[in-house]
């Protein structure tokens, strides 16, 4: 690792240390049963210890400049697949699996909250185990009314049960980032199965888009003041988005698509 040039744009820092890769894995609960998608195969360590632990690894790694050292690690159960996967249809992604697969990733701060959208959309996944920015983290897991809450917190909690697993101090990445880590487990559980989850997610963007204005005035713009105040009480419209809880969110929101 030490003749390997870190790249910056692609948010490259890798961790070394055994047992932290032990404990990812272990938290993750990887089982000789499972199926791991690995998003960032970054020098191989990690992928290493999953091959160890599950059934089949698919990895996807952006960089190509390692796929001569991935490629010689000689890791049977392992696929690697070279190239962005945020480029690669979902669809495409879940056909290399079963039934159910399991995702562990190490995700670039730059790009963690797209990536996790992308895998909320999909049915194949059981589980996300996500080493994430401690903040990103804090906001994925706040409960209604935290300082912290927010879009990701009401999506998150739309799709699973999430909890932080261990706070992962910068000095265990090399190169050592600016920031604390955490690894962030969720437990997907589908709660809303008829909900337009796209719509939702439009909806609820809308109505944080100006965290000091109230409800009405972060929707009024989209749906105008006459049907709020038509479909919603005045006390409701006086709330702040960080006020509702999920299912208050989506009574809302299938109050006004209705």
């Amino acid at each position: 690792m030490s003749e390997f040039v870190f790249k910056k744009k692609f948010g490259q820092n890798f961790i070394s240390d055994k047992n932290l890769l032990s404990a990812i894995a272990s938290d993750a609960e990887i089982s000789a049963e499972d199926e791991v998608l690995e998003i960032g195969a970054g020098a191989g360590s990690l992928t290493q210890v999953l091959s160890q632990r599950a059934k089949k690894v698919v990895s996807f790694e952006i960089d190509k400049d390692l796929q001569e050292s991935l490629l010689a690690l000689n890791l049977p159960n392992v696929e690697f697949v070279f190239g962005d996967f945020m480029d690669m249809d979902m669809t495409e992604v879940e056909k290399k699996f079963g039934e159910k697969f399991k995702v562990v990733a190490n995700l670039p701060y730059y790009i963690t909250t797209p990536i996790l959208f992308k895998l909320f959309g999909s049915k194949k996944v059981d589980s996300l185990m996500v080493m994430v920015q401690k903040e990103v983290a804090e906001r994925a897991v706040a409960k209604v009314g935290e300082c912290d809450f927010g879009i990701l917190s009401v999506m998150t909690a739309l799709y699973g049960d999430a909890e932080i697993s261990r706070i992962v101090k910068r000095q265990m990445f090399h190169p050592v980032p600016n920031v604390d880590s955490a690894l962030l487990h969720i437990k997907m559980r589908e709660k809303f199965p008829n909900l337009d989850k796209k719509k939702f997610s439009n909806f609820v963007r809308a109505s944080f888009s100006m965290r000091r204005k109230t409800l009405q005035n972060n929707l009024a713009g989209i749906y105008g003041k006459e049907k709020l105040q038509k479909v919603f009480d005045e006390q409701t419209l006086k709330r702040r988005a960080e006020s509702f809880s999920l299912e208050e969110f989506v009574e809302m929101f299938e109050k006004i698509s209705a």
